[in-house]
């Protein structure tokens, strides 16, 4: 099999001619390196696309932007009155810290503002970003365009604390602004599967699990994902899932969404993800997908220690519906990119 063939079987819960061995992205590898070109040669990788597109917001604002030294201030201009995001940068990373939202009667206002979609034009670039990843990358793996679900509206507009509190204290906006999100979104991703997306990656469900507990995931997560998951089955595409932080108590609702694939699946002490249940739990229905963590097991433990614990996992989650991969959104170095090959490697 091609890399592209072992892992759309395994997405969809089969026995391919190995377990796919999965880095996510590149992480710190140049894609142009040698290092870079033996990934891709030598493993199952999984790359992301991303098309530059907001449909949340989609034209409804004008949209004004200042950078000076580490700070980018952004101001959305509306009829409703302007909201400003203020991000940060270091040497390793960016952060947002002022978000647009910071009360309920914010939220209000932003949700009075007259939608503009995006255009067909724009929809069909995002969509043309992720067909010329997928025709580099050929038979060497899979592509997926990024997806944020439609509680990734309130999470991104609101700060972790306003996001928690909103749910607090006005539940039925948060709910209100989750379906608001939704009836933007599904027009949107129906689009790109008629430009050609034929797998995405929905990310989103972690602000929920993480911060707002299972009546919360039910509301805002299962309900509008299970639309949302429909739509891509009815396009024949796949629906890839994403959820960091701890899973177990999930798995059932994510089983309820319908989705193929999930990961990232972190054991412990990162996580709390015990495999062989979790290949109990989803009853051969959600592909796993992880469960190797990038930075403190592939990148900083010897080769052979990698290579057992691989081993060792796929004995209790393979052969049919488990990809080997990497747990932290591959930031991952040199070290772990060649135990990523020694896996592949070991399972040939």
């Amino acid at each position: 099999m091609t890399s592209r063939e072992r892992l759309m079987v395994a997405f969809h819960c089969g026995t391919p001619d190995r377990v796919p061995v999965a880095p996510q992205g590149f992480g710190r590898i140049p894609r142009d390196s040698p290092l870079g070109r033996e990934l891709v040669e030598k493993t199952d990788i999984i790359l992301y696309a991303h098309g530059g597109v907001d449909p949340f917001i989609g034209n409804s604002f004008q949209i004004e932007t200042l950078t000076a030294e580490d700070t980018t201030v952004t101001i959305y201009h509306s009829p409703a009155g302007d909201f400003r995001r203020v991000k940060r940068r270091t040497a390793v990373t960016s952060a947002c810290v002022e978000f647009p939202c910071k009360t309920p009667t914010d939220v209000e206002r932003l949700l009075s503002v007259p939608y503009i979609p995006p255009t067909k034009e724009q929809i069909q670039r995002a969509a043309q970003n992720f067909i010329a990843e997928k025709d580099w990358l050929g038979g060497n793996g899979v592509v997926l365009y990024g997806l944020g679900d439609a509680v990734c509206f309130p999470a991104e507009w609101l700060s972790p604390m306003d996001f928690c509190l909103l749910w607090a204290d006005a539940p039925d906006l948060m709910v209100e602004m989750v379906r608001m999100a939704n009836d933007r979104l599904l027009p949107f991703v129906d689009a790109l599967c008629r430009f050609g997306v034929d797998a995405f990656r929905i990310v989103g469900g972690e602000y929920v699990s993480e911060q707002l507990g299972p009546a919360a995931y039910e509301e805002l997560v299962v309900k509008p994902d299970r639309d949302l998951v429909a739509l891509m089955h009815s396009h024949g595409a796949l629906a890839y899932f994403h959820n960091h932080g701890p899973i177990m108590r999930y798995l059932p609702m994510i089983l309820r969404i319908g989705v193929d694939a999930l990961d990232p699946l972190e054991a412990p002490p990162w996580g709390d993800c015990d495999i062989a249940e979790a290949k109990k739990l989803l009853k051969g229905r959600v592909c796993l997908v992880g469960n190797l963590d990038d930075m403190e097991v592939l990148d900083k433990l010897p080769t052979e220690e990698v290579v057992r614990r691989g081993l060792e996992l796929v004995e209790k989650a393979g052969p049919d519906g488990f990809v080997l991969s990497g747990t932290a959104s591959g930031i991952y170095g040199e070290h772990a990119a060649r135990n990523f090959i020694a896996l592949a490697e070991a399972l040939r």
